[in-house]
């Protein structure tokens, strides 16, 4: 790809991001800094995990967010009774009306959308987690002895409710991996929260329109995927996921002593490939140091598993990625 090609790409995709965030902002007051973190990992094509107390319009953002990207959306709301069929589809016995004969037709699931929100994953048994995680991993879900493809782009929302824990089946760390992200949705200001009660109570909301197709966003994510990384900004990366690991020689004290389990590899990818998509995103041709550090903590803060002693200090998974980052600079 010649550099003229590349910069005008860029251009489109930064003033792309711009109307997608200004199409938003007509339904969602504030939450900036996430609604700009799933953009980047809708083009990274990687997947989220969002924690949020209930009333933060995380399914309104959601499916705002598919509605300016013409982007097809389904919302699983998952429940301890729920099946792995609830969500891929299921085989049906079917009647052919000319010659009278029996079949199996195949009715799909909601998971057949580019963008699902799924809602309280922690509140399904495994095996139901299981088969969302599946389509997750290969984009494709398997019935019978049949393999279907999933549309692409296929982006995954999963919410967890970080105040009410019972009942509920929580995420093992191999499968917490296979989210990009772990975004946390934070209460509104005072002043956001006054125009959200205007807005909803009075003025009404404004009708979204469609800016990207999933074509283009497929392009998109290749055109990152091309783009260049320093050397520096890509060891940069990897030492910053190996900092994590406790069993490594090097492994510096405080990691030794609040580590029980590190990030594995996946976790340098998805460092590397956030760094580039943000980059993209505004308008910037190559990642720097500092974007590696702007997306550390929802990389790596649900790939770091802190010991016991750690907990008794109050010490949490932000904290150890934040004493990372400062000794990477040291």
């Amino acid at each position: 790809m010649n550099n003229t090609k590349r910069i005008e790409q860029l251009e489109q995709l930064a003033a792309t991001k711009k109307s997608i965030v200004d199409e938003i902002a007509k339904v969602i007051v504030g939450q900036e800094k996430v609604i700009n973190q799933v953009l980047v990992a809708l083009f990274a094509n990687g997947h989220c995990l969002v924690e949020g107390v209930p009333g933060l319009a995380k399914t309104m953002m959601i499916s705002t967010l598919a509605k300016a990207l013409n982007l097809t959306f389904s919302r699983i709301q998952f429940t301890p009774d729920l099946m792995p069929s609830d969500i891929t589809g299921t085989d049906i016995l079917a009647e052919n009306k000319s010659d009278g004969k029996r079949y199996f037709e195949y009715i799909k699931g909601p998971i057949f959308a580019n963008i699902i929100l799924a809602d309280e994953i922690n509140r399904t048994p495994p095996k139901t987690q299981s088969a969302l995680l599946q389509a997750m991993q290969e984009y494709q879900v398997t019935a019978g002895n049949r393999t279907y493809q999933l549309q692409q782009p296929f982006l995954v929302l999963a919410t967890q409710n970080p105040i009410e824990q019972e009942g509920t089946y929580p995420l093992p760390e191999a499968q917490l991996d296979r989210f990009m992200f772990n975004l946390n949705i934070t209460y509104p200001s005072y002043e956001e929260e006054k125009q959200i009660a205007i807005k909803t109570g009075i003025s009404g909301l404004d009708s979204i329109n469609p800016i990207l197709s999933a074509d283009a966003i497929i392009e998109m994510q290749k055109m990152i995927l091309s783009l260049p990384v320093s050397d520096h900004v890509l060891d940069y990366g990897v030492k910053m996921a190996r900092l994590t690991r406790p069993n490594q020689d090097d492994a510096p004290d405080f990691i030794k002593k609040w580590v029980s389990w590190g990030a594995g590899p996946r976790a340098s990818q998805y460092l590397i490939l956030a760094a580039k998509t943000k980059a993209a995103l505004e308008n910037r041709p190559t990642p720097s140091e500092e974007d590696i550090r702007s997306v550390a903590r929802i990389v790596l803060q649900h790939r770091v598993l802190v010991s016991f002693a750690a907990e008794a200090e109050g010490v949490k998974s932000t904290t150890v990625i934040d004493k990372i980052i400062e000794h990477v600079e040291g």
